[in-house]
């Protein structure tokens, strides 16, 4: 098992959170995983002029927006001039809201809060609207020939999913993957995203307490685990589920590492 060859993998950036190259892993056959062309992210609706420049210097054949039709209304994302790569999307709902403000419905406290995320990963493989727009994800991958960019609202959670996804495809080690995934709570700038969020779901969703919202708005190894775990149960395994219900089958899972592996 070998870290990511990046010392940082984020983007400096102004208003576009956990902007980051999720590239740079050793796979499994010796190889790794190219950087400068698989980038993850927040939602873009507060991009400033120079994230929109930072953007832009990315050359993006792809953008995969994992939100449902009402987070892309309230959070419209804005584009660098000239932008021309083609951007994906589920035209309904991937989830009633992004999953850390609908696990916010029912918290009370800190250890709700943590059930309820992890309730809430061990069901997202089960959602039909996040699931087309997955199997979209891993087309564009695999058939396109530039760099291309995943995010959600808040870029940890369905994010998080797909990436750990696209990991395992590229025979990155599960605590490889893990790493990125937790890398979330290291983002730059990351005590302004919980801020803005505990203003948001304070407000709205019932969250009560400061360790609840913390909960909500990071990332933690056992949510992973349960998407996961959920994959395993219900499949029988994550190769599986990647063939049955994502399109992923060992032709498509070969033409994604000759491009990405190197």
């Amino acid at each position: 098992m070998i870290r990511s060859s990046q010392s940082d993998p984020f983007l400096s950036t102004e208003a576009i959170h956990n902007l980051r190259d999720y590239g740079g892993y050793s796979a499994a056959d010796g190889g790794r995983v190219t950087t400068g062309m698989l980038f993850r992210s927040g939602h873009h609706a507060e991009a400033t002029e120079t994230d929109l420049g930072t953007v832009s210097d990315l050359g993006l054949s792809h953008v995969i927006d994992l939100r449902g039709d009402s987070e892309r209304a309230r959070h419209s994302c804005r584009r660098p001039e000239g932008f021309e790569a083609e951007v994906l999307f589920f035209e309904g709902e991937t989830a009633g809201l992004a999953p850390h403000l609908e696990a916010a419905e029912g918290s009370v406290d800190a250890v709700s809060a943590h059930r309820a995320m992890v309730e809430l990963y061990g069901a997202l493989p089960d959602r039909a609207g996040l699931n087309w727009i997955l199997k979209q994800y891993f087309a564009a991958l695999a058939e396109g020939q530039g760099a291309s960019l995943v995010h959600c609202a808040a870029g940890k959670d369905r994010t998080g999913i797909a990436v750990d996804l696209l990991h395992h495809i590229l025979g990155v080690h599960p605590d490889d993957a893990m790493h990125d995934y937790l890398l979330t709570n290291h983002s730059p700038r990351n005590e302004e995203r919980i801020a803005h969020g505990m203003q948001l779901m304070g407000g709205k969703y019932g969250a009560k307490d400061e360790a609840s919202m913390r909960v909500l708005m990071g990332v933690d190894s056992e949510f992973l685990d349960a998407a996961r775990r959920s994959v395993r149960e219900r499949f029988g395994s994550i190769d599986a589920y990647l063939a049955e219900t994502l399109g992923v089958d060992e032709a498509r899972k070969a033409r994604l590492r000759e491009r990405l592996v190197a």
